[in-house]
């Protein structure tokens, strides 16, 4: 079949609206939300590290970050702050049942295939 862009007939309006439809720009920003995830994920990780944490800070269900402890990361590097949001906003990361930030299985899945299931089993 001949690409419409190749002939010289208008497109039907039920096509031209293609791109907004919900499908398409469901699956287009899902693609983004997830890149940003994952870069955000990247970031903290590099975070945790240069403010003296370790990866298994927030990996670990049962550990986890305390507000104030959020509150300095968030005043060292203004980055935190919008990662942490982005990660809350995508569920992957939440408060355990102790006030304290951790990934969530969708942040803990995502940061073990980024940096591999040993990343954060070591200290």
């Amino acid at each position: 079949m001949t690409p419409r862009l190749m002939t010289s007939e208008p497109m039907p309006p039920e096509l031209t609206k293609e791109r907004s439809t919900p499908s398409s720009y469901g699956s287009s920003t899902t693609a983004n939300v997830q890149r940003s995830l994952r870069q955000c994920l990247s970031i903290a990780a590099e975070l945790l590290y240069d403010h003296g944490h370790v990866l298994e800070t927030i990996t670990l269900p049962q550990r986890g970050l305390a507000r104030r402890e959020l509150s300095a990361l968030s005043s060292a590097a203004p980055t935190w702050a919008t990662c942490q949001q982005v990660m809350e906003d995508s569920e992957a990361a939440t408060f355990n049942e102790y006030g304290r930030f951790v990934l969530t299985c969708l942040g803990r899945e995502l940061m073990f295939d980024m940096f591999g299931q040993g990343a954060a089993d070591c200290a």
